[in-house]
């Protein structure tokens, strides 16, 4: 996902991409005679232990998970063409626990998107049938998401390391079968690994608006995904999109209106539904005065 600015994306940011802001920049605090209390990472490297602390944070240029016990920096690699993408790559600090889950369930319920091989939903997902969620963020909304329907798998697919492993653990700590993650281009993953009409749904909230107009080609609401995407959804599927980016909810109901596989089940915007939880990100929005927008449609059979 990620779309949404609140889920950097890989670990070195494109040239072409603008430049990088939020919690990346950490100021250093000045000496004192008194030990200075310790950050949160800080406290939890030491109950984890320096094994751990130093599996989070390697050495500038080496990979994360060497042994590929996790995610992949780059899993499509070079199999797949370069193209002007819709995310911004960046990485942000692992806390040792979020490795320690990645490390524990990515071979279970982690999938890198290499685009060399289809996934089997059915066999992903024990039988569910499998909404795809496109930047989750952290992760919290879509756990409450799968808590509050057990019944529906949850393909969540980002490329934020940190946010990948909060969600592994926030699935086992709530005991969430039905969550899995996809780590990479969510365009590889639907044109090259998923099967035509297999999925129930597609979310996709917050995403990058990237306001500025030169930057609009990397919004990832464009008639050209949509197509894509139509193609990989069963009829009835419900797509579900989100935003408090006023332009770009214009866009989005312009594009997705205009796809001849989709019905809008509102006469415009949609009210915002009691199963989407109020995200981190949503809240910083209307509290700057921001208007969200959600937007439903139906697959056509």
């Amino acid at each position: 996902m990620s779309e949404n600015p609140a889920t950097p994306e890989t670990d070195v940011a494109r040239a072409d991409a603008p430049a990088a802001d939020g919690p990346e920049a950490r100021a250093q605090a000045p000496a004192t005679t008194a030990p200075a209390p310790q950050p949160p990472v800080a406290q939890e490297d030491t109950r984890l232990g320096a094994t751990a602390a130093s599996a989070a944070m390697p050495r500038r240029g080496e990979p994360m998970f060497p042994d590929g016990t996790g995610p992949a920096a780059d899993p499509a690699g070079s199999h797949h063409e370069r193209r002007i993408r819709s995310f911004q790559p960046r990485r942000s600090r692992v806390s040792p626990s979020q490795a320690d889950a990645l490390r524990r369930l990515w071979p279970k319920w982690g999938r890198d998107i290499d685009g060399l091989a289809r996934i089997d939903l059915d066999e992903f997902f024990d039988g569910r049938p499998v909404v795809l969620e496109i930047g989750f963020g952290m992760g919290e909304a879509t756990a409450q998401m799968a808590a509050a329907d057990p019944d529906t798998g949850i393909l969540g697919c980002d490329v934020h390391t940190p946010g990948q492993g909060n969600l592994l653990a926030l699935a086992e700590r709530n005991g969430l079968s039905n969550i899995r993650v996809a780590n990479g281009d969510a365009i590889i993953l639907l044109r090259e690994m998923l099967a035509p009409g297999s999925l129930a749904g597609l979310r996709v909230f917050f995403p990058d608006p990237w306001p500025k107009k030169r930057h609009h080609k990397r919004r990832l609401i464009q008639p050209e995904f949509v197509s894509l995407a139509s193609t990989r959804l069963a009829p009835g599927a419900l797509v579900h999109c989100a935003t408090d980016w006023e332009p770009y909810a214009e866009q989005m109901l312009e594009v997705l209106s205009a796809a001849p596989t989709l019905e809008n089940l509102h006469p415009s915007y949609a009210p915002r539904p009691d199963f989407r939880p109020l995200t981190k990100f949503e809240g910083q929005g209307l509290d700057k005065g921001h208007v969200v927008h959600d937007l439903m449609f139906r697959r056509l059979g």
